[in-house]
């Protein structure tokens, strides 16, 4: 096996965090759009709400914390999978008061949309070829 096949992870992304100002809003906005429950918990102290995965509570996915977002537009891009069609999802994060910044894009296993949520994160909704 060769170096680079011996290192590389099942998965490039292990974790991710996206800051909001107030964790309840964030929590009931990310629950409307992606049709979840975040899971609330309390890591050392820090009061976070983690983005479920059919895994399980243990398995790394990303969660929200109370912090401050970069500045709108010039933060990275966190894509989250969105249930149903993505059209669906779009009008969902409008309704949630997000903004939906560009129209579907196709890629070729699937479609995505360049979004912010209320707080200015700059998201992703992507739904898998199939999966709509």
């Amino acid at each position: 096996m060769s170096k680079s096949t011996a290192s590389t992870p099942r998965n490039s992304i292990v974790w991710f965090e996206l800051p909001v100002p107030d964790l309840d809003r964030g929590v009931a906005f990310y629950n409307e759009v992606l049709q979840v429950e975040l899971i609330r918990e309390d890591m050392d102290g820090m009061r976070t709400a983690k983005f479920p995965v059919l895994d399980g509570k243990d398995t790394p996915s990303g969660h929200l914390f109370i912090g401050t977002p970069a500045p709108a537009g010039q933060g990275s891009v966190t894509h989250l999978a969105c249930p149903g069609r993505l059209e669906d999802g779009m009008e969902r994060l409008a309704r949630a008061g997000g903004k939906v910044l560009s129209d579907p894009i196709a890629i070729p296993f699937g479609r995505f949309t360049y979004c912010q949520d209320p707080f200015g994160n700059s998201i992703g909704l992507y739904v898998e070829t199939g999966q709509e």
